[in-house]
């Protein structure tokens, strides 16, 4: 379905916490990531994890995002849909990643956000020593 444009001005204060892995890349400034942006993520992530672990991803892209052809005039309704994307606002957890070790970790991470159109940071839970 068609929907709107809309805008991306809150800040997340619902998904900000881990709850499914040991280490997750968070965003910080709302953005619209789209479907190939997340599955390039995805191809780094399983290439430099080198498919040990387990990936958790907090977001889908389920906005569709229409265009319509250059050079053609105005009118004549709404664009058909040029690719799917996620509205993402500021604080929310991207994704997280579990069973591995802490430099795979931030090396896989850090080479995650250089596929993304925003700021983001790496989160991990605090290590328990017993």
């Amino acid at each position: 379905m068609k929907q709107s444009k809309g805008r991306v001005k809150k800040i997340e204060t619902n998904t900000v916490n881990l709850d499914f892995g040991t280490f997750g890349l968070t965003v910080l400034e709302s953005s619209r990531i789209t479907a190939a942006q997340l599955e390039a993520v995805r191809r780094v992530l399983t290439r430099k994890m080198k498919r040990m672990g387990k990936i958790f991803f907090r977001v889908t892209a389920d906005r569709a995002v229409t265009g319509k052809p250059a050079e053609v005039r105005m009118g004549r309704g709404k664009g058909s849909v040029d690719y799917y994307a996620c509205y993402v606002p500021a604080g929310r957890i991207l994704l997280e990643i579990d069973g591995i070790t802490n430099d795979i970790a931030m090396e896989a991470l850090r080479s995650c956000s250089f596929k993304l159109p925003c700021k983001t940071r790496i989160i991990q839970l605090p290590q328990i020593v017993a």
